[in-house]
C-alpha cells in the first residue's frame, strides 16, 4: 500500500507545481507539460507487462525493484537543473511507478481468502481513490510554503520503508512460473510504440488542434497499426508477452468496460472540477485541494462499509448503486454557478465520493475474481491500463468539448448583447467570458452524469462467482462456472 499511495499521489501532486517548475527551470508551458506526459507514457507501457515481468523476476524482486527505481528517480527529479533532465527522470519514475498499482492490487487479492477479498479491495481502494484527492492538497501546500523539489523528496522515506518491508514480508507465490520462450522483442516494440503513440495523441491532441496536425495524424495511424498487429500476434503466440486470453471470462470483460467508463468519469471530473474551481470560482491550489478532500473522506468511509457488506449482497447491486449515486452527484454539480462557494461544492463532493466507494470495491473484486490466481498479475495490469486509458480518453474528450462549448457559448452570449446598460465594454466582456465558462463546465458535468446513467445496466451482464468472495446472485453461481 505504501508503494501504491506513493505512486498515485506523485502522479497528481506534480500537476499543481508545473507553473513553479516552469518558472524555476526557465521552461515554456509546452515544455513543462512533458513532466506529466513523460511519466504517463512510461507507466502505461509497463502496466500491461505486469504479469510477464512478475513471473520473470518473481513477485518480491519485481515489486522491490519497482520501488527502488521509483525512489531513486524521485531523488533525481528533485536535483534536476533543466527541464529535459527532469522529463528524463520522470520517465524513469514512470517505469517504476507504472507497475506499483497493479502489483499491489494483485498482492492484496492473492493474500486474502475469497471471503475477505471485499475487505482487501476496500484497503486497496483507500489508496487508489483517496490518493488523487490528497495529491493536489499536499502539492498546493508544499508549493505555497516550500519549493517544488520537495514534492519529489517526500517520496524518499516512504520508498525506503516500502522497499525494506517488501523484502521482509512479500512472498513469491508458489504458482508463479517463469515465462517460456524468452522476451518477445517484436511484441514489446509494437506494444511500446502503440501505447506511447495513443497516449501522446490523447494527451496532446487538443493542444495540437487534433487532426489539423500531421504529428497527430501520423501517431494515430501508428497507434492503430501497432496495437492491432500486437493483439493479433499475442493471440497467436504460444508464449504471449501479455495474456489477452483473460478476456475469455465474460465478467472480466464486462467489468473492464465499466472500469473504462468509471475511469472516464473519475479522471474527467478530476480535471474539470479543479479547472472550474480555479478559473471560475477563484480558488487557490490549496483551496481546490480542500474542496476535493470531502469526497476522498466520503470514499474512505463508503469503502469500509462496502468491505463489510459485500459478502452478503449481490455486488452488481452495489456497483449499480455506486454508478447511479456518482451520476446524481455529478448532475448536481452541473448546477454550480460563478457565485458558488465552498459549501455549494461540499455536499455534492461528499455524495460523489460516497458513491465512488460503492462502485470501485465490488467492481474490482468481481472483475478480478473471475480470473484464476495464476493469471491474476497479468489481468490486474491489463485492467489498470484500461482504466488509465479510459481516463485519458475522458480527459481528451472533455477538454476538446470544453474548448468547443466555451467558444459556442461566447458567440451566442456576445451576439445577444445589444447595449451596455451602464457597463464598460471590458466589464461586459469579462461577464460574457465567465458566463460562457459556467455554461460549458455545467454542460460537461451533466454529460458525464448521463454517461453513467446510461451505462448502469451493464452490471446485469456480470456474473459474480464465489471465487471472488462476493455474494453471487441466486441463479448466478452455476453460470459463473461456465464464464
Amino acid at each position: 500500500m505504501l508503494g501504491l499511495i506513493m505512486a498515485i499521489i506523485d502522479a497528481t501532486i506534480v500537476n499543481v507545481a508545473l507553473n513553479n517548475i516552469a518558472g524555476n527551470l526557465g521552461a515554456s508551458i509546452d515544455e513543462v507539460s512533458w513532466v506529466a506526459t513523460g511519466y504517463i507514457l512510461a507507466s502505461v507501457i509497463i502496466m500491461p507487462l505486469n504479469g510477464w515481468l512478475t513471473a520473470y523476476f518473481g513477485r518480491k524482486n519485481f515489486y522491490a525493484g519497482c520501488l527502488a527505481i521509483f525512489t531513486i528517480a524521485s531523488l533525481l527529479c528533485g536535483t534536476a537543473h533543466s527541464i529535459w533532465q527532469l522529463v528524463f527522470y520522470r520517465i524513469l519514475q514512470g517505469i517504476g511507478g507504472g507497475a506499483l498499482q497493479p502489483t499491489a492490487q494483485a498482492i492484496l487479492f492473492e493474500t486474502y481468502p475469497p471471503e475477505k477479498r471485499g475487505a482487501a479491495m476496500a484497503i486497496f481502494g483507500l489508496g487508489a481513490m483517496v490518493g488523487p484527492a490528497i495529491g493536489p492538497t499536499l502539492g498546493g501546500y508544499i508549493i505555497d510554503n516550500y519549493s517544488w523539489p520537495l514534492i519529489f523528496y517526500i517520496n524518499l522515506p516512504i520508498g525506503i520503508v516500502a522497499f525494506l518491508m517488501t523484502l521482509m514480508y512479500i512472498p513469491n507465490p508458489h504458482f508463479l512460473q517463469k515465462p517460456k520462450g524468452g522476451i518477445d522483442w517484436i511484441g514489446l516494440s509494437l506494444l511500446s510504440a502503440g501505447l506511447a503513440s495513443l497516449q501522446y495523441v490523447l494527451e496532446r491532441g487538443q493542444h495540437d488542434d487534433w487532426f489539423q496536425s500531421s504529428t497527430i495524424w501520423t501517431l494515430t495511424i501508428g497507434a492503430i497499426v501497432s496495437l492491432i498487429w500486437f493483439v493479433w500476434r499475442e493471440l497467436h503466440d504460444r508464449h504471449p508477452l501479455v495474456d489477452l486470453n483473460v478476456f475469455r471470462y465474460r465478467t472480466f470483460t464486462v467489468g473492464n468496460i465499466i472500469g473504462v467508463i468509471s475511469g472516464f468519469g473519475l479522471f474527467g471530473t478530476s480535471l474539470i472540477l479543479p479547472l472550474f474551481f480555479q478559473t471560475v470560482l477563484g480558488f487557490t491550489a490549496f483551496d481546490t485541494g480542500m474542496a476535493l478532500l470531502p469526497g476522498a473522506v466520503a470514499t474512505a468511509i463508503s469503502m469500509v462499509i462496502v468491505g463489510r457488506i459485500m459478502s452478503k449482497i449481490d455486488p452488481r447491486i452495489l456497483v449499480g448503486f455506486g454508478m447511479i449515486v456518482f451520476g446524481i452527484s455529478t448532475w448536481w454539480m452541473g448546477g454550480l454557478t460563478e457565485n458558488s462557494g465552498y459549501w455549494d461544492v461540499f455536499w455534492p463532493r461528499v455524495v460523489q465520493g460516497f458513491g465512488l466507494g460503492f462502485l470501485f470495491v465490488p467492481l474490482s473484486t468481481v472483475t478480478l475474481g473471475a480470473v484464476p490466481k495464476e493469471e491474476l498479475a497479468g489481468a490486474s495490469g491489463v485492467s489498470t491500463l484500461l482504466r488509465q486509458l479510459g481516463g485519458s480518453f475522458g480527459i481528451a474528450i472533455l477538454t476538446t468539448l470544453l474548448a468547443r462549448e466555451i467558444a459556442i457559448a461566447q458567440n451566442t452570449l456576445a451576439g445577444g448583447v445589444t447595449q451596455t446598460h451602464g457597463f464598460s465594454i471590458p466589464v461586459l466582456s469579462q461577464l460574457v467570458t465567465v458566463a460562457s465558462q459556467v455554461i460549458s463546465y455545467d454542460y460537461l458535468l451533466r454529460l458525464t452524469a448521463i454517461i453513467f446513467f446510461v451505462s448502469t445496466p451493464l452490471v446485469i451482464f456480470m456474473r459474480p462467482s464465489r471465487r471472488s468472495g462476493a455474494a453471487p446472485a441466486p441463479a448466478a453461481s452455476k453460470m459463473a462456472m461456465a464464464d
